[in-house]
Parts: C-alpha cells; structure tokens; sequence
C-alpha cells in the first residue's frame, strides 16, 4: 500500500516541502491555532489533533471540487423533480412511495406545497473519499451528500485562523461565513433580514460553532442569533425573517416550535432553509440514481456530461428492500435472488457498507454503518436480518466499500511539545453554498484517522484541518 507523506496530501498531489524551518516554528505554530480557539470551543465535548499547516490539495483536485459543486446542485434539482414527477405519475409511484416510508402525513402534505415546489437546500456537503490511485488524475469517492451539514463553523473558524497565519485556503479567509451570511439574506425578501439559527438538542454537539459563527456575523453588523427551539419568537413583531433549520426532519416530534414553524413557513410567514422536505435527506437517491430505469430520466434532467461526472464519484448504491423476485429476476451487480444471500459471501465479498437512508436518529453520524468485511460472518448476518425487518419504515441502503488513501500526516502533541506523525485516510469535505444561479465552494474541512479505522469522522485521535491548494512549485 502506498503511503505518502503529509507533508502532504492525497494522491496525484504534489509534496509539501517541511512545513516550517523548523519543528519550533512548526509547534508555534500549532500553539497559535489552539490559542485562538473560542473559549466556548466549537464541537461540544469533542476535540481533535492540531495540524501545523492546511492539508495541501493537488491543483487538478481543488478544480475538479470546484467543478463538483454544480454538478451537486444540479443533482440536488434532478432530485426534486424526481419526486416530483413521481407523485405527479408522470414517473413511477414507488419513487415517491420509497421516498415517503416512515415519514408523518403532515410532513410529506407540507414538502409538497406548490409555495416550496423549487426550494432547495442552500448548503451541500459531500462526504468524500479519496481513493487509492497509483495513475495519474484525481480518483475519489462521495459517499453521501449533507444538506443540513455540521462543521460550517468549524471550517469557518479554522479558515480564518489559518489565513491569519499567512496560508492560501481554499475559499480564503471569509468564504465560508460570507456564504452563510449571503443564503441567509437571499431566502428573505429583506434588504437586511434577521435571521435566527435553529439548533436542537438532537444537534447539540454543534451547537458552540453555530453561536461561534452567529456572534460573528452579528459583530459584523447582521441580526442574526443561535437559539434554542423554545427561544424561537414567531408572533408577529417579533417573528425573524429567516430560520436555519439546524435539525433532521426525523427530530420535528422532540423540536418545540417546529410544527408553528413549518406552519408559518406554508403559510409564507417566515423563510426557512433548508427547505421541509424530507425527502432531499435520503441516502437512497443514489440508488435512484443508478437504476436501470431512470437513465433516461437522469441524462435529460443533467446532461450527459454532468451524468457521467457524477458516475465516476457515486457509488453503486441499492435499497435493502426484502420484497421476494420473480424467478427469472436477480439484484443488479450481486447475482443474488435474496438480500440473506449475502450473509454466506466471503470476506472479500462483503466488502460493502450499510447504514440507514434517513429519517432517523441513527442516520447521521455513522450510527448505523455497518462495514461488511470489518465485522464478523454472524455479525453480518445480523446486520441484514435488521434491516430487512425495518423496511419499510426505516429503510436501509447498501453501497460498495471504497478504500480511502492513506497519507503520512503530521499533527502537534502540544502537552509533551513535539511534532508527531501518524498514517491516516483522509476525508474531505467541501461547503458549497448556493446563491443565486451560482454553487461557490467557500472550503473544504479535511479530517484524517488512524489507519485502523474503518469510517472516517471526527473523534480525539482524528487531525481536522482546513485545505490549501499546493503551489506550483511545490509539484514532483
């Protein structure tokens, strides 16, 4: 396997040479970092290991994320038109009785007001996977999409704390909050809108960075607050212009005020984004986009050169639906007539993964993963055996397991003064905000784990760093 030095990076990258003159001008460095830390933090109960300098990404990497980001939107719309046609029976109706499964009749009745037929979520991050690749070009995966993402802060602060250092980061000092700031003034019809950030206790590990990042905006001048859901004001006269929906649809029966706010928002009384549609938070759409039979559908809503990018990143992805075949049928790709099929397969052929599609309190966070070749043979079977049980009411998806890169990364141990090194695979995650016509890439957050660990997320042994593009000169 090969390891590259982080000093750098990723495959297909160029070398960062020694990240400073010295491990002292190195450890000062990461000193900084940590002392410019809001005193607050930014993850509730979380920490993770200071990188000396930004992760620097390959300069065909960094245009092929810039690229990214509309191909998502336009994903994002297919999407909604998906569901769309499919209720409307212009396309099949199991589209649409997939993506509505478990979800309460008020909530699908709401998604689908004509007042919200072209609203879309404002922020898109994917959770992306750099491959192993011994070629030339950039080869990564997306393992799935985020639209009420967290780490906005968090990559917001680390932007500016390392531009503050002199470093060149994607998206530069102030792309990620002015993004923010900017989805927040186009949802409303208010030159100067307020705005109000909804975080529930569901989310309450992020709730530090959202009140990092609205004291920002609002020292800035813009009215805008982090709040609780009981604090949010909807009479008259004192009723935001604009709420952030910081919570999964999943959460609305434990979230005060979320039913007067999806009732204000029907009504057109108050913006909200990202939009109440549950069906935008499901892993499953890229099952849909797979299947057979809606390439036609997909083609014509992207384009073929759109449609072909976005092949290239997702992965092959189907829904565990136990529904018995007929004789003459098997599951694409498997060669299996029944998902317990699977539970005989080798080790090398569980090399998949399985998680939740949505609407879930174990649909986020890496929860539900399940990784078929980390797990024992019993393990497996049991793993399967549950989500089959749960379909339809929380339906479970299957993917094929992508290999992340594994890179030498160097991170600051602050208590003992010393730099250290660690083998890590690197996970990258992208904030794109759309305003206007336009999907800007404001950053990118990389977090990198040992090498041991299976899914890559943030945890105390993991370094989480914004990213740089490597400079020319820097190139092997």
């Amino acid at each position: 396997m090969c390891v590259k030095s982080l000093h750098g990076v990723i495959p297909g990258a160029p070398m960062q040479p020694a990240l400073t003159s010295s491990p002292k001008n190195a450890l000062e460095r990461a000193r900084a970092v940590a002392a410019a830390m809001p005193k607050r933090g930014l993850f509730a109960g979380t920490e993770w290991r200071v990188a000396p300098r930004p992760l620097p990404l390959a300069a065909d990497l960094v245009k092929r994320l810039e690229e990214l980001g509309p191909q998502l939107a336009a994903f994002y719309r297919a999407c909604n038109l998906l569901y769309r046609f499919s209720v409307r029976g212009t396309l099949p109706r199991w589209i649409a009785d997939y993506l509505d499964a478990g979800k309460p009749a008020a909530l699908i009745e709401a998604s689908r007001l004509s007042r919200f037929r072209s609203a879309l979520p404002r922020v898109i991050r994917p959770d992306i996977l750099l491959q192993e690749n011994e070629g030339s070009g950039v080869a990564f995966t997306i393992t799935e999409l985020d639209s009420v993402p967290g780490g906005i802060g968090l990559t917001a602060w680390l932007n500016q704390t390392y531009a503050a250092l002199g470093d060149n980061i994607i998206g530069g000092s102030r792309g990620m909050r002015d993004g923010f700031a900017q989805i927040l003034c186009e949802c409303s019809d208010v030159p100067t809108p307020s705005a109000r950030i909804l975080v529930s206790v569901e989310s309450e590990t992020y709730r530090p960075e959202m009140e990092w990042l609205a004291q920002t905006l609002a020292d800035e001048g813009m009215d805008v607050q982090a709040v609780r859901p009981e604090q949010l004001e909807l009479e008259n006269g004192r009723r935001p212009d604009v709420v952030y929906r910081f919570f999964e649809l999943f959460d609305i029966p434990n979230v005060p005020n979320a039913p007067a706010l999806l009732e204000a928002a029907g009504a057109g009384r108050i913006a909200v984004t990202p939009p109440f549609k549950p069906q935008l938070e499901e892993k499953m759409l890229f099952a849909f986009f797979w299947h057979t039979g809606l390439k036609g559908f997909w083609r014509q809503e992207l384009g073929e050169r759109v449609f072909a990018a976005l092949q290239q990143v997702i992965p092959y992805t189907w829904i565990l639906d136990p529904t018995p075949l007929p004789p003459h049928a098997v599951i694409p790709e498997l060669g299996i007539r029944d998902w317990r099929e699977m539970a005989a397969f080798s080790q090398k052929q569980r090399e998949l993964v399985m998680k939740l599609s949505g609407f879930h309190a174990d649909a986020w966070g890496s929860r539900s993963v399940v990784v078929g070749h980390d797990v024992p043979a019993s393990e497996w079977a049991a793993a399967i055996d549950r989500a089959l049980r749960a379909f339809p009411r929380t339906p479970y998806i299957l993917q094929r397991f992508h290999r992340a890169a594994v890179v030498e990364a160097e991170w600051a141990d602050l208590g003992a003064g010393h730099l250290r090194v660690m083998n890590g695979r690197v996970r990258l995650c992208p904030y794109y905000f759309v305003v206007g016509d336009e999907t800007r890439l404001a950053g990118v957050l990389a977090t990198i784990c040992p090498q041991d660990k299976k899914i890559i997320h943030g945890m105390a042994d993991a370094i989480m760093a914004p990213c740089c593009q490597a400079e020319h000169s820097q190139q092997i």
